[in-house]
């Protein structure tokens, strides 16, 4: 990464692109991981004006292109994607080649979350895409949805009313996919909590104040049980953003 990250430590010096991807690097990623990035306010707002990209700044994004580069597949849920206007999931040129270099595929994978499938198939999420997208259904969204989707992604059917996300995870990783970076949105963050699947959040902090009204990075039915991530690192960037790691152990 180019931009000013430096370790939350007394005299520390700016990181390199490599130490930053190594901060962020697991250990084996043969093990199945789920990674959640958002961004928040410092009043805990995920989104200004219904966006996440008011709260975010350049560094921020380097950081999610970054994980992007990390990871097998991209899990977002269908309202994210269509409210942040996403297209098909191509890195950039220097970290496709770096993925290469590492001897996997030059794109990870997008999967997007839908019960309902109020997808279009014709949408630049697809026809753009540089690897066949993955979508994850239940058993009772439409079957002509199903069919319609089936032409331009693999369609998964995870669960019977709801899509499982239990199910949806391991079919994930079957599929030889088992680093997943989850990018929202909050109600699909909150069924991940929920199902205690979030083995680690990475978390950037913008220095704003958002004010009343926006929602919080997690949303859904309300959990029984809170789930503990252990800090991993602070890293600072420009203009006041702090970027944090948590992760299980």
């Amino acid at each position: 990464m180019r931009r000013g990250f430096t370790a939350e430590q007394p005299n520390s010096a700016e990181l390199t692109g490599e130490e930053v991807i190594a901060a962020y690097a697991v250990l084996d990623r043969s093990v199945p991981r789920v990674r959640a990035n958002f961004v928040t306010s410092l009043d805990g707002a995920v989104t200004l004006d219904g966006l996440s990209g008011g709260l975010s700044n350049k560094d921020d994004q380097e950081l999610l292109g970054m994980l992007r580069m990390l990871a097998d597949v991209v899990l977002v849920g269908a309202g994210t994607l269509r409210a942040e206007q996403y297209n098909g999931l191509r890195l950039r040129k220097t970290r496709r080649e770096w993925r290469q270099e590492q001897g996997w595929p030059e794109n990870p994978v997008l999967a997007i979350v839908s019960a309902r499938l109020e997808l279009d198939p014709h949408s630049s999420v697809f026809t753009e895409a540089p690897v066949r997208p993955i979508v994850i259904t239940c058993e009772s969204s439409s079957a002509g949805r199903r069919e319609a989707l089936g032409e331009v992604a693999d369609v998964l059917i995870c669960g019977t009313e709801a899509v499982d996300l239990t199910v949806a995870v391991n079919e994930l990783v079957k599929r030889g996919l088992p680093q997943i970076l989850c990018e929202g949105g909050p109600h699909l963050l909150g069924s991940l909590t929920s199902a205690d699947l979030v083995d680690e959040l990475c978390l950037t902090v913008s220095p704003l104040l958002a004010g009343p009204g926006a929602r919080r990075i997690t949303d859904g039915l309300a959990s029984t049980q809170a789930h503990r991530l252990d800090p991993i690192h602070v890293l600072t960037g420009d203009d006041g953003f702090l970027f944090l790691r948590y992760g299980r152990g």
